[in-house]
């Protein structure tokens, strides 16, 4: 009788400390929900980052879906690095109660790093950023700051001198029954970057042709392009640039046997470079001659020319919290005759226009009076349809619009990725 009362001590004692232990932890976890509704509201305006991999791995802020409802703006801005990789830009700005208190990293992807590589280091950047907001709450308590020793070795010589090369090469291939296609495509390009100076060298050749059956009759169209450039620029301070271009191209659609043009070109930017990932306004003028033989007599009975040009053009890109704006103006004419000219306006523009309503505009246009090119004589039908030759215009212009209107929970901690993310993880490939 006695051994049965003890074991069922034992067992009633047992019993309480799994639900004194239960209710500890479950008393933790309404701590730190309470704690968690203190937590700073981040609102994340970046259109290239993986953002339920930062919510999964940054747990300790809320995220809002309105940049108002933030206390913290944090926007992500990227611009190619020398060695092919990107510099992510993070500017974290201080709103609500937060206003006033703003601050600024980096975070360097080498063009060699995995997706998984580059996503993580922007997490750890963005860690120690939101960590001047994050201790002005009571969750601070909860957060711990860990260090770890670097690598000690040696930074190895640059071998490269800073030069970096890519070559790559693309097919593609599709077809059924009564029509085939199929193209190729090689590059090669050669870049050095410093603070001081930048090269850059490109050749690029496409290949395509395009098989279709009509009534037992196989009508065929190919067209082929080899392309190359450079660039040479020399920084003059943080307005000013300076520098040469050449462009080299040989194309069936245009016309082109050969041209090459080379180009003395000159830059001044309004704002200066160190702010180029925020904003520029750059005036770029270029003043060059083209050496050109076409493949067949032009509309001006022209088998060969030498043609002065001068080209200006105005860029402004600039990206704020009410959205971002990327618009060019560029302009140009033929010296020998001011009558062959070419102006385009291209427009890109993302707005918040208020809480939770996105507009987004895409538009370009063109008026066209520098078609020296043309072949002389009418196209005939299959060289229309097919593509197979340029066409004359005064102008060409394209236009996109959407509107979007986003409401209900301002929070979006939530990360469920079953049957595929909402804005990253998953792949869907349609083949029609």
């Amino acid at each position: 009788m006695r051994s049965w009362w003890r074991a069922a001590a034992l067992a009633a004692a047992m019993l309480a400390a799994v639900v004194a232990s239960a209710a500890g932890q479950a008393g933790d976890a309404a701590s730190l929900e309470a704690l968690k509704k203190t937590a700073p509201q981040i609102y994340i305006d970046c259109s290239s980052c993986d953002l339920e991999f930062i919510k999964t791995e940054i747990t300790f802020v809320n995220y809002v879906r309105d940049r108002k409802e933030a206390e913290v703006h944090v926007l992500i801005t990227t611009q190619a690095t020398a060695g092919g990789g990107t510099e992510y830009t993070l500017t974290l700005s201080g709103q609500n109660a937060f206003a006033g208190l703003d601050d600024v990293l980096t975070y360097v992807a080498k063009g060699t790093d995995t997706s998984d590589e580059t996503r993580r280091g922007i997490v750890r950047t963005l860690q120690l950023g939101l960590l001047s907001y994050v201790g002005r709450r009571p969750i601070a308590g909860r957060i711990g700051v860990g260090y770890g020793p670097g690598n000690a070795a040696a930074e190895k010589a640059d071998r490269w001198n800073s030069w970096l090369f890519n070559v790559g090469g693309s097919g593609y291939f599709n077809g059924q029954e009564s029509t085939s296609s199929h193209s190729f495509g090689l590059n090669f390009s050669a870049s050095r970057v410093t603070p001081d100076l930048k090269i850059r060298l490109g050749l690029t050749a496409s290949f395509e042709r395009n098989r279709y059956t009509y009534e037992g009759e196989d009508i065929l169209s190919t067209q082929e392009s080899y392309a190359s450039n450079g660039l040479f620029v020399k920084s003059l301070g943080e307005h000013w640039s300076a520098g040469f271009a050449f462009d080299a191209l040989s194309s069936t659609y245009q016309n082109v046997a050969f041209s090459l043009a080379p180009a003395p070109a000159v830059e001044f930017n309004v704002f200066p470079y160190s702010q180029s990932t925020r904003r520029q306004l750059r005036i770029l003028y270029k003043l060059s001659v083209a050496f050109v033989r076409y493949r067949e007599t032009t509309i001006y009975d022209k088998l060969k020319q030498t043609l002065l040009q001068e080209s200006l053009s105005v860029t402004l890109d600039v990206k704020e919290k009410w959205g971002s704006v990327t618009t060019t103006l560029a302009g140009s004419h033929y010296f020998y005759d001011l009558s062959k000219n070419n102006l385009g306006l291209l427009t890109v523009l993302q707005l918040n226009v208020f809480k939770g309503f996105n507009a987004l505009l895409l538009a370009g246009g063109q008026r066209v009076h520098d078609q020296l090119s043309l072949v002389k004589g009418d196209a005939t039908l299959e060289e229309i349809i097919l593509r197979r030759r340029q066409m004359e215009t005064t102008y060409s212009y394209f236009a996109m619009v959407g509107v979007s209107y986003t409401f209900g929970s301002i929070f979006t901690n939530v990360v469920n990725p079953r049957f595929g993310s909402l804005s990253s993880g998953g792949m869907v490939v349609n083949i029609n």
